[in-house]
């Protein structure tokens, strides 16, 4: 049989940095467990934050990230038009657009099927960013 869900999951908001929100992110989907294989979408309906996958064992791959991006997209560049939101504003929607606002993963036997390793990240570009809303949308055979 197969199944379709989807829902919407807000997430509190978090400091600026990167944020391992893959349990956060399962508490909300107990429906996964009836996936025996399958795909998950995730959408981050902001253009200021970003979603990736990545390391999820050691936090200093977060903080590094965070340094990495801060230098790359530096805040203050003469050459911004868009400032009226303040100066993280603009290097916040850069480093949406190149992370990116969605990950798709594998449902392997009720569970996502990412490597031992791998966590889904929040990147949150701006200083106060608020509340962050994701669509999950959940597709596969049903067990049975």
């Amino acid at each position: 049989m197969s199944l379709w869900m989807q829902k919407e999951i807000t997430l509190q908001a978090k400091s600026r940095g990167f944020h391992l929100i893959t349990d956060e992110i399962l508490i909300h989907l107990p429906e996964i467990k009836d996936i025996s294989i399958g795909i998950s979408n995730l959408f981050l309906q902001h253009t200021s934050a970003s979603l990736t996958i990545n390391e999820n064992a050691d936090p200093t791959v977060r903080q590094d990230f965070e340094s990495y991006f801060s230098r790359s997209v530096a805040e203050g560049e003469p050459y911004y038009r868009h400032t009226y939101e303040g100066s993280d504003d603009l290097p916040a929607h850069i480093k949406s657009s190149l992370l990116g606002c969605s990950v798709s993963i594998p449902i392997k036997n009720g569970e996502l099927a990412m490597g031992i390793w791998q966590g889904i990240y929040l990147g949150e570009h701006r200083n106060h960013g608020g509340a962050r809303r994701i669509v999950v949308t959940l597709n596969g055979k049903a067990y049975g």
